[in-house]
């Protein structure tokens, strides 16, 4: 009986966890650990349709950054060997630094966020729980892989978008993108399996999506 109930309390505490991180994540502003990158010369001269562009396009980098820490959150709680959750918990961390520098961008660009956020982070925790759970950790890693993979596609095109007078924009991307390789390079390392190609193209579908609509939404 104890041991139930210890199961139980367990299992509900973990529940009210991760419902505490997933309001913090959408609702307190994040705080980086590193000083948002600058770029080499601060003043900016962009027109008003330029301004608009960037906002747009780091709206979605944000919303990204708000799937990302869902996505490690979910994939940490259902991993079986404790290595791996500290090291899906350890990425999370680090991703907090792209979510603050993308937010501070934003407020400096006077953009807002996705209204999307909530069922971003709800989809991604959702897809990174069931990863882990159904195809173990080697499953997970390579999950972290491939996504890690995408989204460094994704913000080389971004890097390809932005106005050329945005440098900071283009300063925090440049960044961002040296640390998916990063966080790529390791899941592979600890021994992510390569997903099957269906899984792979269902990822790319997804994620079109979602940068898609939260360019305007």
């Amino acid at each position: 009986m104890c041991a139930m109930e210890t199961r139980r309390h367990g299992l509900i505490d973990r529940f009210i966890g991760e419902i505490d991180k997933a309001i913090k994540v959408l609702s307190v502003p994040a705080r980086a650990a590193r000083g948002t990158p600058t770029a080499p010369a601060e003043a900016e001269d962009l027109s008003e349709s330029e301004r608009r562009r960037s906002r747009r396009l780091m709206r979605v980098n944000h919303a990204g950054e708000i799937s990302a820490q869902a996505l490690y959150q979910g994939q940490a709680l259902t991993a079986r060997d404790p290595t791996v959750a500290g090291a899906m918990r350890k990425a999370a961390a680090e991703e907090t630094d792209h979510l603050a520098w993308c937010a501070q961008r934003l407020d400096e660009l006077n953009g807002r966020v996705s209204r999307l956020n909530p069922l971003w982070y709800a989809g991604s925790f959702a897809i990174g729980a069931l990863a882990g759970a159904l195809g173990g950790d080697r499953a997970s890693l390579g999950f972290i892989a491939e996504t890690e993979r995408q989204v460094e596609s994704h913000l080389e095109d971004h890097l390809g978008r932005l106005p050329p007078a945005d440098a900071r924009s283009r300063a925090i991307l440049e960044q961002m993108k040296h640390d998916e390789i990063q966080h790529g390079a390791t899941a592979a390392a600890m021994g992510g399996r390569e997903l099957p190609l269906p899984v792979r193209f269902g990822m790319r579908l997804m994620s079109r999506v979602m940068t898609r609509t939260t360019y305007w939404i």
